[in-house]
């Protein structure tokens, strides 16, 4: 087969270039740019380990410092359900409870908060002043300071959930885990919401044409076609709530009573006081006068460091799994 030449102009004349000839941009640049080039790469590649050892020495940080308590108290640490440090004993049992509750709690209440939002701002109204405001309004509840939550929640929710408790025939603490996880619910909405909102934006418009075409509503257009196609987004939003959640001090401090006691019904610790790991060292850390004191709070960090770090590895796994089903 004879193939014709085909030429190109070069300035001044026309040259000659095989057919199969691919034009390479990159031999092109010069020496200078590809030498800024390789020096951006390397640039990343730093960045990014100096990013991977930085997690690390937090981990062996927490593990050297913790050391004393983990050589004296052993595995019974996780399970004990008594604290108290006069004595040397030392159980996370209590607190570990408390953060888990306090983080699930927060986050089935904000899901359908933080899903509303994202559907009537991505969908329903994403353009205009009252979508302006909603988000704006959105990201004002991300910045506020946590202890302005935690005044809010002293002064208006703890008389009204006192008033619940009584109507319940429940001690009336005012403060307790379902009051610290409210208020940690209206915190974390944020996170969940702007994540959906920017999703949902990003559907494809030919798809939705396509199921409008087909003549579904709105709502079957939401159902069948925009929540499957961002449902890992949506979720790894939920992941970056829960990941808040978990780490949440000052408000939760101000909020749960801060009692090391483990109640004996569910009502009781549901709606009575308890305590979290990020706030019990907040509490105690600039009292701890002793070694196996100090070390068994640094635990306590290294605990929630694993328990978030198991909790996000579950929920990559979910979402790789929902991904390629």
């Amino acid at each position: 087969m004879i193939t014709s030449p085909v030429f190109t102009w070069a300035g001044n004349c026309f040259v000659n270039k095989p057919p199969n000839f691919v034009e390479n941009k990159r031999l092109e640049l010069s020496n200078g740019q590809l030498k800024w080039e390789t020096m951006f790469k390397l640039l990343l590649k730093v960045m990014s380990v100096l990013l991977v050892l930085i997690i690390v020495g937090v981990l062996i940080t927490l593990i050297i410092e913790s050391w004393p308590s983990i050589t004296s108290q052993g595995i019974k640490y996780i399970w004990g359900k008594v604290w108290d440090p006069v004595q040397n004993i030392y159980g996370a049992y209590p607190f570990l409870v408390g953060t888990l509750l306090t983080s699930f709690t927060a986050l089935i209440i904000s899901i359908p908060f933080s899903y509303a939002i994202a559907i009537y701002l991505g969908e329903y109204n994403p353009k205009g002043w009252l979508s302006d405001l909603l988000k704006n309004t959105i990201e004002l509840i991300a910045a506020v300071p946590s202890i302005i939550y935690g005044f809010w929640g002293l002064f208006v929710l703890v008389p009204l959930v006192r008033t619940l408790e009584m109507k319940l025939d429940i001690l009336p603490y005012g403060v307790g885990v379902f009051t610290a996880s409210i208020v940690l619910a209206v915190m974390i909405i944020p996170y969940g919401a702007s994540l959906g909102i920017t999703l949902i934006r990003m559907v494809p418009s030919p798809l939705k044409e396509g199921a409008y075409a087909l003549g579904a509503t709105r709502w079957e257009v939401i159902r069948n076609v925009i929540m499957p196609y961002t449902r890992s987004g949506l979720f790894a939003g939920v992941l970056l709530s829960l990941g808040r959640a978990l780490g949440e001090t000052m408000a939760v401090t101000m909020l749960i009573g801060n009692t090391t006691a483990v109640a004996d019904t569910f009502k009781n610790v549901f709606f009575g006081p308890g305590n979290t790991m990020a706030s019990v060292i907040a509490n105690e850390f600039a009292e701890a006068d002793h070694t196996l004191y100090l070390s068994a709070l640094i635990e306590l960090g290294l605990v929630l460091f694993v328990v978030t770090v198991i909790i996000n590895m579950i929920g990559k796994r979910i979402i790789t799994r929902v991904t390629k089903s």
